[in-house]
C-alpha cells in the first residue's frame, strides 16, 4: 500500500497567481491562489503548486550560473500549434532548441518547460 498519493511539484517564483493562471490555462485545470500560494489540480488528482519567492532568481538555462532544477514537460499533437498557443498565453520560445521531437519554452517567471510530441 501507498504510504502517500497525488504527489505535486512546486514552483519558486514571483507571482504566483500569474504563474497558476499560465500553466491553468495550459493544462485547462482550475486555478486556485491564496496569500503567497497558489495551485492548479487536475480533477484526478494532479496538482501544481506555485510559492511565492520574494529575491526570485529566474534559471539561467541552459547555463548553470542560476540551474534550472526541474522542469515541466507537456505532451503535444502539433508543436507548432502548441507553440502558438503557449506564447499567446505569455511563454517565451527559448533559443537554444537542441531537439526536434520538443521546443523549449520559459514560463512567465522565466522556467524552462518543453512542449512534447514524443
Amino acid at each position: 500500500m501507498a504510504i502517500a498519493r497525488y504527489p505535486a511539484f512546486v514552483l519558486d517564483c514571483p507571482d504566483p497567481a500569474a504563474l497558476a493562471t499560465f500553466y491553468g490555462a495550459l493544462l485547462d485545470w482550475p486555478v486556485k491562489v491564496d496569500d503567497g500560494w497558489a495551485e492548479i489540480r487536475a480533477d484526478y488528482g494532479d496538482c501544481i503548486g506555485f510559492q511565492r519567492v520574494e529575491t526570485y532568481t529566474a534559471p539561467r538555462w541552459p547555463g548553470q550560473d542560476v540551474p534550472q532544477q526541474m522542469h515541466l514537460d507537456v505532451n503535444v499533437d502539433d508543436l507548432d500549434e502548441a507553440e502558438t498557443a503557449v506564447l499567446a498565453l505569455g511563454a517565451t520560445k527559448h533559443d537554444h532548441q537542441p531537439g526536434t521531437t520538443f521546443r523549449v519554452f520559459l514560463d512567465p517567471a522565466g522556467h524552462p518547460f518543453c512542449t512534447c510530441i514524443s
